[in-house]
């Protein structure tokens, strides 16, 4: 059955084609903004749901459509993507004192069949001291400036200064490959 990602990351795309798959994109215009939940899992899922309930109003054939949202966890607190440079940098420079958590919720709708199967993916990074000396140049390069919590855990600059990791690398990129594979298989065993 065609494979239809509902997002206009790069790097989750990048992440399913390294795993394999063949599919094809598609872009959620909603206001994320509106979803709120103080619960890192009710708001991934929430989001990826309101983004599947957005993209399925212009899908009319079958295929499994895969949505997904990812919010980063510090300190008890859920982080987005950064307002600007200054909140960037005050993430990155917390993730020496407390570790970024990545929760991602991701829903697989198989529309010939009409249901939704979802799961939750969580991992964590710890990084050494050493990440401060890198803060300027992460910035400025500007990638994490479009990521929740300001960090990209894959990043070779950042990848040289973590410590070590609970959980899977893909989970950073919001595409967890395992889970996927999980969900993807409920999907089409129906």
């Amino acid at each position: 059955m065609k494979i239809i990602l509902g997002s206009q990351s790069k790097w989750r795309a990048k992440e399913l084609e390294k795993a394999g798959f063949q599919f094809t994109t598609m872009s959620a215009d909603i206001d994320e903004k509106a979803i709120r939940y103080d619960d890192p899992e009710k708001l991934t899922l929430a989001l990826a749901h309101a983004k599947a309930d957005a993209l399925l109003i212009n899908i009319v054939e079958p295929v499994l459509l895969i949505t997904t949202d990812q919010v980063v966890v510090c300190n008890g607190q859920i982080r987005e993507k950064p307002e600007d440079e200054n909140e960037a940098r005050s993430f990155l420079e917390s993730y020496i004192k407390q570790p970024p958590e990545v929760v991602n919720g991701l829903v697989i709708t198989n529309t010939s069949i009409g249901k939704r199967f979802e799961g939750i993916d969580r991992a964590k990074v710890f990084y050494k001291p050493s990440l401060l000396s890198v803060i300027d140049e992460l910035i400025e390069r500007g990638d994490v400036m479009t990521c929740a919590g300001s960090f990209q855990a894959e990043d070779p600059v950042m990848l040289a200064h973590t410590d070590h990791i609970e959980g899977n690398l893909d989970s950073f990129c919001g595409m967890p490959i395992q889970l996927l594979k999980k969900l993807l298989s409920e999907a089409q065993s129906l």
